[in-house]
């Protein structure tokens, strides 16, 4: 394995690198790549990120640790945590004293680092342990957060910090940050640690491919938004969370598609174009993702609150790993419960993002809490909006939707409408007019979002999206007490589309528009 390494990182050496230290970006010269070197796929893809990233080979730090993604305290300590702390000291990325107040201990007074990346095969979980660790003090950590489990990523984000309290959670010093990592009053001790993890290696390169693509010209396309309807009690916030999304993503000029029912996108629903994705609360992947031959947009941002959504990453089930494995390129989730108080806020994940933050910046400024079990998964270095540069086609259409659609939420609403009709008639762009239709509805003009819908059903080509205009029509007239023509509209559509994905879902929303009548009830024999 040693020799097969270091034949690798030869032909890196050899190979065309972009991450020579003269050219190496500000980001890639403070990025550690992490890898599992008893694991081929690991020593592959992290050899593959840097050169992709630009990060100098030399940045790569290589583990002998279990190929589970699950260890115990005593693995963490032994294999991960205590061999990557030598080797950022070693190689001078951190500067350590001795800590004043405690005796025995080093702290971290300068870095040069800022992310650390994980690359496939470093294990993902630390499993609970009863036995007592030393200098822990779980007496100190109320009910329900007195646990010791945690995710790997968030323990090494506090590695420089060499704590001897394990169980329960730690106040997160980036949280609610507005400052880049780069800029000044970092905490030398942080790492913005995320990782490359999937259920397959070619997934993971995917990810990383996309990634680096998405970032040239920009991530265009819909954003759909699954909150639950809740007004009142605990959970609310977690609806308030994707509240806030929704206008932070249309204010940016993103047509976003919210679903508010208790229910989730349903099967069947023709989910297309999805740029982002924020939903919850189902245990199990379900709903429009689960559609055959379904596919995010490359480069897309998707993730689904629930307490064990990255449980694991090497199989198809809970959410992070099937919305990779559906093409997303980063999520976020939790190898253990959480609580949601303490799962990142996903209105300030996405308002970082949309700020032309990086994925990690963006995920650890959302994150109240570290040293926990959230985890982020992802390349950090990605900032799916710091360019906006469409190149014609589909993200023209999405380009010209977020120009068309300044001024909405100033005082040039009509304007701004005005300007929406006027090039969506130009282009004949379904996605124009069905992103008015979204501001319409956000700005509580049903009626209007209707007349939008229908103008974007004749224009779309594409029978998926046609039924997507059609069923979100069809709701709008039911709620106007038009049932009738709601479902002249769902037949009227069937007929046209016999291929779209959505059939099923339109001949039952048919059936619940106008019930069919009851049989009447047997009568007894005389």
């Amino acid at each position: 394995m040693k020799r097969f390494l270091f034949l690798l990182l030869l032909l890196c050496a050899l190979l065309p690198w972009t991450g020579r230290s003269e050219s190496v970006s500000p980001e890639a010269q403070a990025t550690v790549v992490v890898y599992n070197d008893r694991d081929p796929v690991s020593i592959t893809l992290a050899a593959s990120y840097a050169q992709k990233r630009g990060i100098p080979f030399d940045h790569l730090v290589g583990l002998s640790c279990s190929t589970e993604e699950t260890i115990s305290r005593t693995e963490y300590d032994s294999d991960i945590a205590g061999p990557l702390r030598k080797a950022l000291v070693d190689r001078g990325w951190w500067r350590v004293e001795p800590h004043p107040a405690r005796y025995g201990i080093v702290r971290v007074v300068h870095s040069k680092l800022r992310y650390a990346v994980l690359m496939r095969g470093i294990p993902l979980r630390i499993a609970p342990q009863a036995e007592p660790i030393p200098g822990d003090q779980p007496a100190r950590i109320p009910s329900p957060v007195n646990r010791n489990e945690a995710a790997v990523d968030s323990e090494l984000a506090m590695l420089g910090y060499s704590l001897e309290q394990i169980t329960g959670p730690v106040d997160n010093p980036f949280y609610k940050s507005a400052a880049p990592a780069l800029s000044g009053g970092f905490p030398p001790e942080l790492l913005l640690v995320c990782r490359l993890d999937a259920a397959s290696q070619f997934t993971v390169q995917r990810m990383i491919d996309d990634a680096s693509a998405t970032e040239k010209q920009g991530l265009w396309g819909f954003a759909y938004i699954d909150s639950r309807a809740i007004k009142e009690g605990g959970l609310k916030e977690g609806d308030e969370w994707l509240r806030g999304a929704v206008g932070s993503i249309l204010r940016a000029g993103i047509p976003a598609i919210h679903e508010d029912s208790p229910e989730l996108f349903p099967g069947h629903y023709p989910m297309q174009h999805a740029a982002l994705y924020y939903g919850w609360y189902s245990e199990q992947i379900a709903g429009a993702p689960t559609n055959p031959g379904f596919r995010f947009a490359p480069g897309a941002i998707a993730v689904h609150i629930h307490s064990f959504s990255a449980t694991t990453l090497r199989a198809d089930r809970y959410w992070c790993a099937p919305l990779l494995e559906r093409g997303a390129a980063a999520t976020l989730g939790n190898v253990y419960e959480p609580y949601l108080h303490l799962t990142p806020h996903l209105d300030l994940f996405q308002e970082r993002l949309l700020r032309g933050f990086t994925f990690a910046e963006a995920a650890y400024a959302s994150a109240p809490a570290l040293s926990w079990v959230n985890t982020f998964i992802g390349d950090p270095l990605y900032r799916p909006f710091k360019e906006r540069k469409a190149k014609g086609g589909l993200s023209g259409e999405f380009s010209a939707f977020r120009a068309a659609s300044q001024g909405w939420f100033g005082k040039n609403r009509k304007s701004a409408q005005s300007a929406l009709e006027k090039q969506g008639h130009a282009m004949k762009s379904g996605v124009l007019f069905e992103g008015l239709a979204t501001l319409q509805l956000f700005s509580r003009d049903p009626s209007g979002a209707l007349e939008s819908l229908l103008i974007a059903r004749k224009y779309y080509q594409n029978e998926n999206d046609q039924s997507r205009c059609a069923i979100h029509a069809a709701g709008l007239l039911a709620n106007l007490r038009k049932q009738r023509e709601a479902v002249a509209l769902l037949k009227e559509q069937i007929a046209a589309t016999p291929g779209s994905v959505a059939l099923p879902l339109m001949y039952s929303l048919i059936d619940r528009i106008i019930p069919k009548p009851k049989p009447p009830a047997p009568q007894p024999t005389p």
